[in-house]
């Protein structure tokens, strides 16, 4: 299932809509701030697909049984982009455990590029429900090294993947390659990806946005 989450009037189109702004891109921490604010937006629709049970809560005045999640997901980001995204999602889920991985694109001089897998710390997966987040969804080949890399350690029993943007064909290329118990949340979906794999309209380099420039 793949859930666009502008498609829907909401405050997050506002968000959406600035951190693709060429000019309030300019203020870094607007645009991390942007991202976390999806990634919020993003941990409360996902929230709603968890189960829940009833628990007792002591007030000052009496007891109130109220309805809380069941469990708490872990929370999963590639690296360095994907950190106000996931910073986003964790102010929600602040209980949650977490996982962090290193992919980056090698590129070649004939414009092609491999991805790379550097590092990964993560708790075990099995049978918890798994957030990965990243902000591009672009080739979606990064997000698909990505989640087969994790799942050695263990198989969750149901996966969501948040971005903030996504290309049609990244979308595809993951629907593809994994699993049906996964479900996508994109905060606004292009058409165009461009040779060098950037998605158009899009909004640039992420990471780059959000922390500076890299060598």
């Amino acid at each position: 299932m793949v859930n666009i989450l502008s498609h829907k009037n909401s405050i997050v189109n506002r968000f959406i809509a600035e951190i693709r702004d060429v000019d309030i891109q300019k203020d870094r921490m607007r645009f991390r701030r942007n991202l976390e604010r999806i990634g919020e937006v993003a941990a409360l629709e996902i929230s709603k697909t968890m189960d829940y049970e009833d628990k007792e809560v002591v007030t000052p005045l009496g007891v109130s049984v109220m309805r809380v999640p069941k469990e708490e997901p872990i929370l999963a980001t590639i690296l360095r982009a994907g950190l106000p995204l996931h910073q986003g999602l964790l102010n929600y889920f602040d209980h949650a455990d977490n996982a962090f991985i290193s992919a980056y694109r090698r590129h070649h001089k004939d414009g092609s590029f491999d991805i790379h897998l550097q590092y990964m710390s993560s708790p075990s997966l099995e049978g918890r429900t798994l957030i990965l987040a990243d902000p591009m969804l672009a080739t979606g080949q990064s997000m698909v090294l990505t989640y087969k890399e994790i799942m050695q350690r263990g198989r969750p029993k149901h996966t969501h993947i948040v971005a903030a943007l996504a290309s049609v064909q990244g979308v595809e290329y993951v629907k593809k390659h994994l699993s049906k118990d996964i479900t996508l949340w994109v905060g606004d979906l292009d058409e165009e990806l461009t040779a060098q794999s950037y998605i158009v309209p899009g909004l640039g380099d992420a990471g780059d946005l959000a922390f500076g420039d890299k060598m």
